[in-house]
């Protein structure tokens, strides 16, 4: 499985050894570059959410539709990968699944709660504002970065139970995005990074997509230069891939709704 991610030419530069504290973040952005704290991160944030807000203040803040009629309302909640980074805001996941999921005659709205440099950690302290009440499913794409700066898997694991389970005391549905631990992240790290997300994904009985980036790492083709993040043919890849995951989420809150 891991023949899948990135190369180690990639990642070595910015990895740091298992266990080790890196001297400042890492996250997937530009190479060598990284995410500038605070003012960059701040200025991407405020423009996410700006646009998410937007969004999703057209579904009000009532509690989420309970007739048979009216959209799905999804929220892609994320880092990088779903925020769109470096590509025009039409192209981002979250915006062409959206579109996919339409022209099969299916009616959703998805909100893009992708932040850029964003751990599983960020992504729970930030819940609650990110999915607004009105969101009846979730996908759930995190822990890229907390495998880039190293963290230990079982923060990760942590931060990850507290999102599935505060979504589930709020009866809204989720697939789960896998990520896979890089090569240089040795044996050891990638057993224990790697379980995190089958693992809790069987115990919630979660719908489960098991690689984000599946088909699209190491292809020229489908990455930014940095190698890591998609080009807007990378995103339609994705979307692609993970197309009949996100239909069967779209079933499972339909199934829900009183007839």
């Amino acid at each position: 499985m891991l023949s899948v991610f990135v190369s180690l030419r990639l990642l070595s530069p910015w990895l740091p050894s298992p266990g080790e504290t890196p001297a400042a973040p890492r996250s997937y952005g530009r190479r060598g570059a990284g995410v500038q704290m605070p003012a960059r991160t701040i200025a991407l944030a405020a423009v996410l959410l700006g646009g998410f807000l937007s969004c999703v203040s057209s579904w009000g803040l009532a509690s989420p539709a309970t007739g048979a009629e009216g959209p799905v309302r999804i929220v892609a909640l994320g880092d990088s990968l779903t925020a769109g980074f470096g590509l025009p805001g039409a192209a981002a996941f979250p915006v062409k699944l959206e579109k996919a999921l339409t022209a099969k005659g299916l009616a959703v709205e998805i909100g893009n709660a992708g932040v850029s440099g964003d751990t599983m950690s960020g992504g729970l302290a930030r819940l609650d504002w990110s999915v607004p009440e009105g969101t009846q499913a979730v996908i759930l794409e995190l822990g890229a970065n907390d495998m880039l700066r190293g963290l230990d898997p079982q923060v990760t694991r942590k931060a990850l139970q507290e999102i599935l389970r505060r979504l589930n005391e709020r009866h809204i549905e989720v697939l789960l995005c896998g990520m896979l631990a890089a090569p240089n992240m040795g044996a050891d790290y990638a057993r224990a990074f790697d379980g995190i997300f089958p693992d809790l994904a069987a115990t919630g009985q979660l719908l489960f997509y098991p690689f984000f980036l599946t088909g699209v790492l190491n292809n020229e083709q489908l990455v930014q230069r940095d190698g890591l993040h998609p080009t807007a043919a990378g995103v339609d890849a994705i979307v692609a891939g993970i197309l009949p995951k996100v239909e069967e989420l779209v079933a499972r809150v339909r199934s829900r709704r009183p007839s």
